[in-house]
């Protein structure tokens, strides 16, 4: 039986990736939406040739592999970008979405969205799950990690839905205001409602 889609989403150093990590300890599948669009956008990809027709070469590293720092830039700043880059990605990406979805066998598997609330509604997920966090936590964990200015990631911030907006979309939320023990506590009570195939 084809598992169900739970879609996993939270802003900008919310703590996603360790959610995520939680639940594949629990045997529970997880599609990374950043990973597959790095993927689609490989060397020899049709969707890297249209990036390049549409940007130009200066889009591209010198071994002709995506300057993903430059396009993130570029779209960061252009919303009228961003809008036609989602249009050519994102079937793209739902596309590889479903292929992984068909192989496997548990009763949910999760996709990792990171702009989930920001973007075209995905038909593919049947749930949303927000990693909620405290913004300062996530200027101070995102700086920490990506090393990178206060003002970059406090102006990325402006550019996603407001804490409170995806508070009220969401289904269900793991507030990661704690320690480990606190997320994996509320991992495990989710993941056990999940088993029982609430959507199903």
């Amino acid at each position: 039986m084809t598992p169900w889609v739970l879609g996993l989403t939270g802003g900008i150093g919310s703590g996603k990736t360790t959610v995520a990590a939680l639940f594949a300890k629990r045997g529970i599948p997880i599609i990374d939406t950043d990973q597959l669009a790095r993927e689609i956008t490989e060397p020899g990809q049709p969707a890297l040739k249209e990036i390049v027709d549409h940007f130009g070469v200066k889009i591209l590293e010198q071994d002709h592999t995506l300057n993903r720092s430059k396009l993130r830039k570029i779209i960061f700043e252009n919303p009228t970008e961003r809008q036609w880059l989602e249009k050519l990605l994102h079937p793209l990406i739902r596309a590889r979405m479903q292929e992984k979805i068909q192989q496997y066998s548990s009763s949910y598997c999760i996709v990792v969205i990171p702009l989930l609330f920001e973007t075209t509604p995905n038909p593919l997920v049947k749930r949303v799950l927000l990693v909620d966090a405290n913004p300062l936590q996530q200027i101070e964990r995102t700086i920490a990690r990506d090393q990178i200015s206060r003002e970059h990631v406090e102006a990325i911030l402006k550019t996603q839905l407001s804490r409170e907006e995806k508070l009220k979309k969401a289904d269900d939320i793991i507030y990661n205001d704690g320690d480990l023990k606190h997320l994996e506590t509320q991992v495990e009570k989710l993941h056990k409602m999940y088993c029982d195939n609430i959507v199903s």
